[in-house]
Parts: C-alpha cells; structure tokens; sequence
C-alpha cells in the first residue's frame, strides 16, 4: 500500500516540485542580487578609502619637496639664530602670483604672533597679519601695503622692497648716485638701531635684481626684484618667532 501510495502521490510531488522551482530559483535570485549589491557597497566603501589613502600620499609627496627646502633653510647660515621656526601647512593658497594674502594651518596655540615674518624655503614671503587660535593670515610681499627694508649683498645698498607699477616688486628709494647691477641678491637689511627693531630679522633672502634704470629726471632707481619664493604656489611655510619677547 505505501508503494502504492508513492507511485499514485508521485505525479503531484513532481509537479509540486516543477511549480516551486521557479520561486526557488527567483528567491536564489534575489538573494545572490542582495549579496551581491552588499558585497558592492562594501567594494565601493574600500576602494574610497583607498582612493583617499591615495589623495593622502600624493599631498604629502607634493609638500615634501617645500618641507625638504624650509628644513635646509632652517639648518643654514642664513637663519637668524635668535629665532626659532614654526612650520604650517598653507591651507589657502594664494591662488596666484598677484594676490595678496594665504592662510597657514598654525595659529596662537602654536606660538604664532601677528607681524611675525613668514618665510619658505626659499626665502621672504610675508609677515602674519592676523591670528586666530589654529590658524593665521599672512600678508605676502606683493601686497601693496607690504613693505621691508632690503640690502644688496653685493653692493650693501639699501632700499625698500615693496610693490610697485603692475604688481611687481621693486627696491625704491635707491638713490641714482648709488650702485645696483642686475643679478644682485637682495635680503632683509635688518635692525639698524636696537631701540626701534624692524620686523624683519637681517638676512632672510628676498630676491634677485632682475633690471635697474633711471630717467633724467628721477631721484631714485628703478630697480626691480624677482623673489625668491613662489609666492603663487607656496605649500608649507615656517613662521619666525622670537626667542626672547620684545620688548
């Protein structure tokens, strides 16, 4: 009787089986899509984090080189010995050659001070002009209200670097009688009297001399200066502080 029963239930197991294979199938289906779909985001979510990893490396590899300069220029003789070097990351670059102000990643709470001069590798690039308690602002020489007082290494001339017609940097007022030849470098001229200390340490590098002229009628030079920083494309900074407070 059981045999029996198989053989006459068996035509319906069949069929049974021939009508919930496709749900099974279609559930197999959508469980491989939902897994697949999981595995995906999870793909998607490494491959960001990579990606960013990435991002990370190649910002780092494109500072190194500007780190690299400001470490020489920190460890050379032209570093003022009275003060030491916060380094910061430029967070807001410039964003060219005539602009006149960037932000740096180094505020009070890292001993940053307003009208601190600031320096890269290769030489002036400003002094900071605000300060907040992580960041700072930093006033560039090609802002018009950016002056300093400059020697000529090679002819110890002195002059005032600052902006002049068109946005380039000039040394003014270099009197005609006086000598300045291209290709001179020119760097900061320092404090002459110690009771009225200027801003700017003697010796940080500022420029080379790129052309000089005068008219007849003139009083002084026309002199114009190529700096020495990319103030355009600047990376990493290095903000000078004092050792000792002024007083």
């Amino acid at each position: 009787m059981q045999g029996v029963g198989s053989t006459a239930l068996r035509p319906f197991q069949i069929a049974a089986t021939r009508i919930a294979q496709p749900f099974r199938d279609a559930y197999d289906y959508l469980h491989g899509l939902a897994n697949a779909k999981s595995e995906n985001e999870r793909l998607k979510k490494i491959n960001a984090a990579l990606r960013e990893k990435d991002l990370q490396r190649a910002a780092l590899a494109a500072r190194e080189p500007a780190l690299v300069r400001l470490l020489h220029f920190e460890q050379g003789s032209t570093f003022p010995s009275d003060y030491r070097a916060i380094n910061a990351a430029v967070i807001s670059p410039s964003g060219g050659p005539f602009a006149h102000t960037l932000a740096i990643e180094a505020g009070s709470s890292s001993g940053v001070r307003l009208d601190s001069p600031v320096v890269s590798g290769d030489g002036l690039v400003g002094i900071v002009s605000n300060v907040f308690p992580d960041t700072a602002v930093v006033r560039l020489l090609a802002d018009p209200d950016s002056f300093a007082a400059a020697r000529d290494v090679d002819t110890q001339v002195r002059g005032m670097i600052h902006t002049g017609p068109g946005g380039t940097l000039i040394l003014d007022q270099v009197l005609k009688q006086r000598r300045v030849e291209e290709g001179d470098k020119l760097v900061t001229a320092g404090t002459r009297n110690a009771q009225y200390p200027d801003l700017y340490p003697y010796g940080i590098p500022i420029g080379t001399v790129t052309s000089v002229s005068a008219t007849d009628t003139a009083t002084y030079l026309q002199v114009q200066v190529q700096p020495f920083a990319d103030l355009g494309s600047l990376e990493a900074v290095a903000v000078l502080v004092p050792k000792k407070p002024r007083r």
